[in-house]
């Protein structure tokens, strides 16, 4: 095999790629970047089995053929080369010569017969997005997702499509993160759970433009995402996703509506005196017009007050306060809505348009509080 192509669109497709490679693996292949430049085009591949990154970037194919390179070495080559055109060639025995200007590097590849290829999926009805829904809907609900398996469905996002609506659900057990999405085309329902660390490396890849689309194809066992020359294939989580609408109850007995940037802000501010692991709640004590924060540790305290709309009952409430600041960074809007029933009840953010449903659950403050 030989071929060549700009330092710059190496790059790019390594940096792509590079997110399926698996951190810890038995099998030694699966370390690897596949090149494969056995057709027209020249396709760099990874796969931890599951999730597959395919990408396809420009260049010239002198010879044609296969190659699978340790991603680690490879990617580390790439990134230090001089910023001019690459050539790669490989002979019989996989020896591989990497090479730009005057810096040559040799190293030892695996057979690209051996390489783990992603697996096919059928395409049939396709869902289109724009990049930067898709990329606004994962920032927006990513961080409430588990970050251990002892719920595996908690590790992903539920991805449910009624006809021209479709719905992102994340939830850790403390917190749920609602977006609702208006799409162009009506579509068949579906419901799948999506591994989150899938939608943290297509939100890490995905330009992002309003102007270009994702396209997305669903099967009982994969997704499959497709966006400019980059294909992402991933397993689905298999099982039933909580049932999160009978939690959604529209009660309240207390509703706030208070601007963002001054809740956030306040909030920051607060979480100085709490140090890594302190379990400290943000307590809110909301009167008449006013909402009082206060948080106090073994540092110290701080109480502050921020003006506010109030309908209905006095209440005085705690939070875990990172999970406060985890919704209100991913909000656009300039004010926003919190709805309470009493102290053990759960607190909901919502916008005027029905876009995002935020729920939060209290913490006993009671020791806290003296």
């Amino acid at each position: 095999m030989k071929l060549i192509c700009s330092k710059a669109n190496l790059l790019k497709g390594v940096n792509i790629v590079s997110k399926a490679v698996p951190t810890r693996t038995t099998m030694a292949i699966l370390e690897c970047i596949l090149i494969d430049a056995s057709a027209n085009e020249i396709k760099l591949m990874a796969n931890d089995m599951e999730l597959g990154i395919e990408t396809i970037i420009d260049g010239t194919i002198e010879e044609r053929g296969i190659i699978a390179l340790d991603a680690k070495i490879f990617s580390e080559i790439v990134r230090k080369l001089p910023d001019n055109d690459v050539t790669i060639e490989t002979d019989a025995s996989f020896k591989t010569v990497i090479s730009c200007e005057k810096a040559k590097f040799n190293i030892i590849g695996k057979s690209g017969d051996d390489f783990s290829y992603i697996p096919y999926v059928e395409r049939n009805e396709s869902i289109v997005l724009s990049q930067f829904t898709l990329k606004e809907v994962i920032r927006q609900t990513i961080f409430s997702i588990a970050d251990n398996d002892n719920n595996k469905l908690m590790t992903g996002e539920l991805f449910e499509i009624e006809e021209n609506k479709l719905r992102v659900v994340s939830l850790d057990g403390h917190r749920i993160s609602i977006r609702y999405i208006e799409m162009k085309n009506h579509y068949d329902s579906k419901k799948v759970v999506v591994p989150g660390k899938t939608l943290q490396e297509i939100s890490k890849i995905i330009p992002g433009s309003a102007d270009e689309d994702v396209v997305i194809y669903i099967t009982n066992n994969h997704i499959v995402f497709e966006f400019e020359n980059t294909t992402v294939v991933s397993r689905l989580i298999e099982g039933e996703y909580f049932k999160i609408d009978q939690m959604l109850s529209s009660d309240y007995d207390t509703k706030v509506r208070i601007n963002k940037r001054e809740l956030l802000d306040c909030i920051d501010r607060a979480t100085l005196l709490v140090k890594e692991g302190d379990k400290k709640p943000i307590i809110m004590n909301i009167t008449d017009g006013n909402m009082e924060l206060r948080i106090n540790s073994f540092i110290g305290s701080m109480n502050e007050d921020i003006d506010i709309d109030k309908d209905g009952k006095d209440i005085m409430i705690g939070f875990n306060p990172k999970f406060f600041i985890d919704a209100l960074r991913v909000i656009d809007e300039e004010e926003v809505n919190l709805y309470m029933v009493n102290p053990k009840a759960p607190c909901f953010i919502k916008d005027d348009e029905g876009k995002f449903i935020y729920l939060i659950l209290p913490v006993n403050f009671n020791t806290a509080a003296n």
